[in-house]
């Protein structure tokens, strides 16, 4: 997954970012379960967006059980809420985010060749977004916007 932001914030990697969503989580009040270590610890493996179905299926193979996609979905909600994960509405799949705790909006570039979906934060964006809506006298709580189209590789 690429990013590009203009804002700051700590970026993170490897097991510096499972401590970082570690603490974020515990920080908003959640437990850090096993289950839940496991789910986003998959979901860091993966740089184009995954479906909570095949993190069923890879983590069914690891634990030598069956998991189901519905536990999935439930922790990848709790993630997308507390700012350790992002979904790609148009491809039911999420991200990690590798700046936990960092509330922003989600704009995405998805290439409908390859699924790479390239997570932007621009706040001039942002603002815009949410100055119409509030235009509008509507509150908006996590604008999401998707631009689908082909990516630079695939055009090559």
């Amino acid at each position: 997954m690429a990013t590009a932001h203009n804002h700051s914030h700590s970026e993170h990697s490897g097991e510096d970012l499972l401590e970082a969503a570690k603490q974020s989580l515990m920080r908003s009040g959640e437990q850090w379960t096993g289950m839940r270590e496991s789910v986003f610890a998959e979901l860091m493996r993966h740089e184009k967006p995954v479906s909570a179905y095949d993190m069923a299926d890879s983590l069914s193979a690891v634990r030598g059980k069956r998991v189901a996609p519905n536990s999935i979905y439930r922790i990848l909600d709790l993630f997308v809420a507390n700012n350790l994960a992002m979904r790609v509405e148009s491809a039911n799949a999420f991200l990690a985010n590798t700046h936990p705790g960092c509330e922003h909006d989600c704009i995405f570039l998805v290439c409908d060749d390859c699924g790479q979906a390239t997570h932007l934060d621009d706040d001039a964006i942002s603002s815009a977004l949410r100055g119409i809506a509030k235009g509008q006298k509507f509150t908006a709580t996590r604008p999401i916007v998707e631009i689908r189209g082909v990516c630079g590789g695939c055009m090559a």
